[in-house]
C-alpha cells in the first residue's frame, strides 16, 4: 500500500492555496491525476519524487520516504519520472541514455525491444522524432525497475496516432513490471484507456476520486451525451442563432435561442448535451 498525506502552500492559478492531499493507493494501480492547470498535480508528482519539500507523510510499503523526522533523497527513492520535455542527454546514444541509469544491458535491450527502438540504440536524441524521444524517456524511467512511475503529461506534444501507440506501450510496461503508475493527463480518452482510477484535483484538494467510468461518464438528469467545450462564436443565420463550439479537436455548431445567445459570451466554457440516444457510429 502507498500512503500519501502531504500539505504544502502554493501559489495557484487563483492565488495562494494549500495543496492538501490524503491518498491510499494499492501497489500496482494505474492512477490518473486530472484537474485544471494550477491545481497542484505536477507539484504533487515532484513531492513524491523528492524534488520539492512538503509537510506530512509518504510511505511506500514499509519504506518511509517522508515524515516529520526524515526525508529520503530522490536518488534513494525507487522512482521513474517521465517529463514532457524528454530530458535526454544530447551527447549520449539511445542505449547510453538507458545505461546511465543502470548498467544492466539485458534490461536495456529488453525495453528497447518492447518499444521498437532496438535498431535506433546507437542514434543520438537529436536524430529522433518526438515519439521516439518519448519512448527513450519511458525506457530510461523503467531502467531502475521503479516502485513508482511518475509521468507528467508525457504524450501531450504527440499526434493522435503516436499517442495511441505509446499508450499501448505504457500499459504493456506497467503490467510487465508490475509498477505503480501515477500520470498527469488532461485527455479523457487517455485516462479511460490507461487508468484504473482517476483522482481530480481543484485548488489543491481532491474533489473526485473513482474509476474513469464513474468519474468521466457523468451526465446530468436524463442527458445521454454531455461534452464540455469553449464558445468561439455566435452567428445569426436567418431567424436562428448558431453557436460555434470547440470540443477537443473538433468544431461543432449548435442552434441556440435568442435569449441564450444574449447571455453567452465568446470564450465561455460551455456544456453541450442531448437527451436523444440514437447515435450513428461509422468507421473513419
Amino acid at each position: 500500500m502507498i500512503t500519501i498525506d502531504i500539505n504544502k502552500k502554493l501559489h495557484g492559478s487563483s492565488g495562494e492555496m494549500d495543496l492538501d492531499v490524503n491518498l491510499e493507493i494499492k501497489e500496482g494501480d494505474f492512477i490518473a491525476l486530472a484537474g485544471q492547470s494550477g491545481s497542484g498535480k505536477t507539484t504533487l508528482l515532484r513531492i513524491l519524487a523528492g524534488l520539492e519539500d512538503a509537510n506530512g507523510t509518504i510511505k511506500i510499503g514499509e519504506d518511509i520516504w517522508l515524515d516529520d523526522k526524515n526525508v529520503l533523497p530522490p536518488q534513494k527513492r525507487k522512482i521513474g519520472f517521465v517529463f514532457q520535455d524528454y530530458a535526454l542527454f544530447p551527447n549520449m546514444s539511445v542505449e547510453e541514455n538507458l545505461l546511465f541509469v543502470n548498467k544492466d544491458k539485458k534490461l536495456a535491450n529488453h525495453l528497447l525491444q518492447i518499444t521498437e527502438l532496438s535498431e535506433l540504440k546507437n542514434r543520438l536524441p537529436n536524430t529522433l522524432s518526438g515519439g521516439q524521444k518519448q519512448r527513450v524517456s519511458l525506457c530510461r524511467a523503467m531502467m531502475n525497475e521503479p516502485k513508482l512511475l511518475l509521468m507528467d503529461e508525457p504524450l501531450s506534444a504527440l499526434d493522435p496516432s503516436m499517442r495511441t501507440k505509446l499508450q499501448n506501450e505504457i500499459l504493456t510496461l506497467h503490467k510487465e513490471f508490475d509498477t505503480t503508475t501515477i500520470m498527469v493527463s488532461h485527455d479523457p480518452s487517455e485516462i479511460y484507456r490507461l487508468a484504473s482510477r482517476i483522482v481530480v484535483l481543484n485548488q489543491g484538494v481532491i474533489i473526485d476520486d473513482g474509476t474513469p467510468k464513474d468519474v468521466l461518464l457523468k451526465t446530468l438528469g436524463s442527458q445521454k451525451f454531455s461534452f464540455e467545450g469553449e464558445l468561439l462564436d455566435i452567428k445569426k443565420v436567418d431567424v436562428i442563432y448558431v453557436a460555434i463550439i470547440s470540443i477537443g479537436q473538433q468544431l461543432v455548431e449548435v442552434v441556440v435561442s435568442q435569449d441564450e445567445a444574449k447571455n453567452l459570451k465568446i470564450g465561455d466554457s460551455v456544456r453541450v448535451s442531448t437527451k436523444a440516444f440514437a447515435p450513428i457510429l461509422s468507421q473513419k
